[in-house]
């Protein structure tokens, strides 16, 4: 039975050392009540909804997964009650806006809940992920009496929501889909097409289900510029909000997956669905990347919340498991053998998700907190800068957290040894859990492209500009100081090969449009290590003046990764400057 203990202390140091989280709440509209003393009591609060409510329902979920019974869904043995505790506790509100009836906490705070929660229970975490999902395009994009009649119950926690945008010959490129809505005469439409991959699509938990539901009108143009967006409930609801007889929709079957088995993933079919439009028509595709990159950094998070199961597990099995001796000398003479902990492999990969967890975290809640201050900076200049280096920074937060948890989950596995394959020790179901991270909500190949195509090249750079003049300004501030130079000398010479790196693609570019594809995956884990390293490196500089145990922690994290981490972006530049000849010279028909 693998165990999660909530990593408060470094959850809190990250939050309000690194990130200044209470300085930065003051400078935002509507969370200067946002106190140490009231974040501090809702995550010891969440620690213990997910250590004692959620985590004993993790790996039963797995075994038991979901049921698909006369065309509906029945969640796992307890889900039900859990996602009832936690609406009595008000966590589904916790960062919403108070006026629909929610809290109003900062999203990074929510963010630090919701690590708990992936690492306790990933497969339960997702029916209120999508619910968040929907909460963000319905409270940017819906109308006043769509926001009041789907979103407040929603808030509550008596209804979920889904997004709805795969087809069985549509993933990626959404430009293919072919669901239809046609206009009813009576300001609702009819919805008609299949969806797959659908997650929470269907599910016992609530007494209705929002769907948010791409789809074409009549007249639409083709392409991604014909999409309008959907509000289709599960069961109908009129504009007093008022709910009726069940909608022409329903779930096809549940799909029969590597993972995440406690989680709905619905094959859902539209039939003539009564639905309301959200949003401008044809401008649907803009107000589903709401969700959608709201979504990523939730399974960014996803990442890191396995990341930090697995390694407390391996960590603990490597203290207790005997086996063999210490190169250099018995360390337990009164055993018949030494813990695993003291071999140099296992350290290694020990060492490899300890760097990786603890600047992964520091990251992603830095990402996240740009999310609070692009909403509610006080002025349009901070609250644009914080946009443009979010958007910089989310397909590295998405890819890097979700590409680490499979690696780290792995050495877990290898830790463990032959119980790592077992299932009762949990490992196997951590890498199984964590292969489809990589995959929902934009694939790595999609995040890479993201980041060089879009974040980098079409934008000219913008956030990366800015995220490289802070890591310079990091280095600068910190180059007389002699028992950080190795690491600034360092930090800063990647910055200046990230920079010479992203301006030959660039160039290559403009002669041939494949060096772009053929250069976006190096160019993602490039970019990975440099931000990863800018973290670690932070990490130790906020140290100073703790204890001299966690200190001493920080320091060797901090010189592992740069060590023996940081040296792989060197590998990814050498394959950036191969160009994408040796990707594109044989033919398709020559594969053989």
């Amino acid at each position: 039975m693998s165990r999660y203990t909530a990593p408060l202390r470094e959850m809190r140091f990250v939050l309000f050392e690194v990130l200044q989280a209470e300085s930065a709440f003051a400078e935002l509209v509507g969370a200067e009540n946002a106190s140490r003393d009231l974040i501090d009591a809702v995550l010891e609060e969440g620690a213990r909804f997910t250590e004692q409510v959620l985590a004993p329902l993790n790996q039963t979920g797995d075994a038991e997964g979901c049921r698909w019974e006369q065309g509906r869904v029945l969640s796992p043995k307890g889900f039900k009650e859990a996602y009832t505790q936690f609406v009595d506790g008000g966590w589904n509100g916790l960062t919403a806006a108070e006026k629909f009836g929610g809290q109003g906490l900062p999203e990074v705070v929510g963010a630090v809940v919701k690590e708990m929660i992936d690492s306790a229970n990933l497969s339960w975490g997702t029916y209120p992920l999508l619910s968040h999902g929907a909460t963000e395009s319905l409270k940017n994009v819906g109308t006043p009496w769509q926001q009041e009649v789907f979103l407040k119950p929603i808030v509550e926690g008596r209804w979920t929501g889904t997004m709805c945008l795969t087809e069985s010959h549509c993933g990626s490129d959404l430009g293919l889909l072919k669901t239809k809505a046609e206009p009813a005469g009576d300001d609702t439409y009819r919805i008609t097409g299949s969806k797959i991959f659908i997650t929470a699509g269907d599910h016992d938990m609530t007494e209705n289900i929002i769907h948010l539901v791409l789809a074409r009108l009549p007249d639409a143009p083709p392409g991604v510029r014909g999409i309008s967006l959907f509000i289709v409930p599960k069961i109908k609801v009129n504009r007093e909000g008022v709910m009726g007889a069940a909608n022409a929709l329903g779930c096809g079957s549940i799909e029969h997956k590597m993972g995440i088995k406690g989680s709905a993933t619905c094959v859902m079919n539209f039939d003539g669905a009564e639905g309301y439009l959200i949003g401008a028509a044809n401008k649907g595709l803009a107000a589903m990347f709401l969700m959608m990159n709201s979504a990523r950094l939730a399974v960014g998070l996803q990442g890191l919340g396995l990341m930090e199961r697995a390694w407390q597990n391996a960590l603990a099995y490597a203290r207790e498991r005997l086996q063999g001796r210490s190169l250099t000398g018995p360390k337990r003479p009164d055993k018949a053998a030494d813990p695993l902990i003291v071999h140099p492999d296992i350290r290694r990969m020990l060492f490899t998700q300890k760097a990786l967890i603890e600047a992964g975290r520091a990251l992603a809640y830095r990402a996240i907190l740009l999310v609070d201050q692009a909403q509610h900076s006080r002025t349009p200049e901070a609250r644009e800068q914080a946009e443009v280096l979010l958007g910089f920074l989310t397909p590295i937060v998405k890819a890097g957290l979700t590409e680490f948890a499979n690696e780290c989950c792995y050495h877990a596995q290898q830790i463990f040894g032959g119980h790592g394959y077992i299932r009762e020790w949990g490992m196997e179901q951590l890498s199984r859990d964590a292969r489809i991270t990589t995959v929902y909500e934009g694939t790595t190949g999609i995040q890479a492209l993201d980041l060089i195509g879009r974040k980098v090249l079409q934008l000219q750079g913008a956030g990366l500009k800015l995220f490289a003049t802070e890591i310079s300004a990091f280095c600068a501030q910190h180059a007389g100081e002699s028992a950080l130079v190795e690491f600034v000398t360092a930090l800063a010479r990647a910055t200046q090969e990230w920079m010479d790196l992203t301006l030959a693609i660039g160039k290559a570019a403009e002669a041939n449009p494949d060096a772009i594809g053929g250069a976006a995956h190096d160019y993602l884990f490039y970019s990975t290590y440099v931000a990863f390293a800018y973290y670690s490196l932070r990490l130790l500089v906020a140290a100073a003046g703790t204890d001299q145990d966690f200190q001493a922690a920080k320091l060797a994290n901090t010189r592992f990764y740069f060590q023996r981490i940081l040296p792989r972006a060197t590998a990814h530049a050498a394959a950036i400057r191969s160009g994408s000849g040796n990707l594109m010279e044989l033919a398709d028909t020559a594969f053989v």
